[in-house]
């Protein structure tokens, strides 16, 4: 998502007829399973508690939070009706019951302190420096007072090797990825009211470094 206006939304790999090969794609460029498995392992909320995927894509990062927190109620979103369908099938094969949400970031269909966890992946890199700001604030309104953000995404490069791998980033996704791969994301959550902001792993991959973030709605 890289504009504000739904009619102007940009699928995850650019272009619609991509988005069936998105899964293959981020599974062998991304170490996927690596990442998310840190990522979904950072969590700690309430058995009961809210969650949310959001940028949800097909949703493999949203059945793994449901399988770590089987008691939870979990939601995904994400603003492409096509890679939502793949979400949906995915999750009914698997059996998880997951409450699944066509919306934009920026235009959450939430009600203020909603949910425990927000959990995000390979997303803010898309979005335009405005529509960064304007989802963290969508983000910090659905929060619960003491709820958690957990972000993975391209962040500045570990090595040179990296940078040069984070290329074909910068040539796909465009100028919103610039923010990201300077080691900004941490910054503009803060700007958003989080604190306890804190860098819990990296990973060298294909396309670069993916950094994770973990940050806190104050009391």
């Amino acid at each position: 998502m890289k504009t504000e206006g739904k009619e102007n939304y940009i699928p995850a790999l650019g272009f619609d007829f991509l988005t069936p090969l998105y899964d293959t794609v981020v599974k062998w460029t991304t170490r996927e399973k690596v990442f998310k498995t840190k990522l979904v392992e950072q969590i700690d909320i309430p058995s009961s508690g809210r969650l949310l995927d959001l940028a949800c894509g097909t949703a493999t990062l949203t059945v793994a939070l449901k399988r770590r927190f089987p008691h939870a109620e979990t939601h995904g979103l994400d603003g492409d009706a096509r890679i939502l369908r793949i979400a949906r099938r995915k999750a009914a094969a698997s059996g998880a019951e997951i409450n699944f949400s066509e919306a934009l970031s920026t235009t959450m269909p939430y009600p203020a302190e909603y949910f425990d966890a927000i959990v995000t992946s390979l997303f803010f890199h898309h979005l335009t420096p405005a529509n960064k700001r304007r989802t963290l604030e969508e983000v910090f309104r659905v929060l619960k007072a003491g709820g958690t953000l957990h972000l993975a995404d391209w962040g500045k490069a570990a090595n040179v090797l990296m940078k040069a791998a984070s290329q074909p980033i910068i040539w796909l996704d465009g100028a919103t990825t610039k923010d990201s791969l300077q080691g900004r994301l941490p910054e503009l959550v803060a700007e958003a009211g989080l604190i306890e902001i804190d860098e819990t792993a990296s990973f060298g991959t294909f396309f670069g470094t993916i950094r994770l973030h973990k940050a806190r709605k104050p009391l």
